[in-house]
């Protein structure tokens, strides 16, 4: 077998694996994390308080349960293949509560009010880019040209 050929082997059992990998990771993340929210054991638990506060309905300690049990269905659609572009959906409005510190927030999500210095909470955020990218990859697995059909 030359390298041409392992090479393509491998990247054939990454394009079998790749997807149901990121779906069971984000099952796993989001259900985990979101979990920990409305039993008030999320580390992100007064970060997320303070960025929903203003909202001018409901309170912190309620959305805080929304959010958690949110996250959690999430995780479990995430879990089936049938339920994966649901999972998506609800991923994406997330996201964007997930964003809202960096704009509402920058004092704590900044040092010193520096946009390109973020603090832990700041990157804890940012690398939600990543979980958009991965969540558009599985998304784009759905549809395929119509010679792939056959399946």
């Amino acid at each position: 077998m030359d390298i041409i050929n392992i090479d393509q082997h491998i990247a054939g059992k990454m394009r079998k694996w790749g997807e149901p990998a990121v779906r069971i990771s984000f099952a796993i993340i989001f259900f985990w994390f979101g979990i920990l929210k409305p039993f008030g054991l999320s580390a992100a638990t007064e970060l997320l308080k303070a960025t929903v506060a203003w909202l001018p309905f409901g309170n912190p300690d309620t959305w805080l349960l929304v959010i958690g049990w949110w996250e959690v269905v999430i995780g479990i659609t995430f879990l089936f293949r049938r339920t994966t572009r649901l999972a998506i959906g609800l991923l994406f409005l997330q996201m964007v509560g997930t964003f809202m510190p960096l704009v509402f927030l920058p004092e704590v999500t900044f040092q010193n009010g520096n946009y390109l210095l973020p603090t832990l909470e700041g990157q804890y955020i940012i690398k939600n880019v990543m979980i958009i990218s991965a969540a558009l990859i599985v998304g784009g697995t759905f549809y395929r040209s119509k010679k792939n059909i056959t399946r």
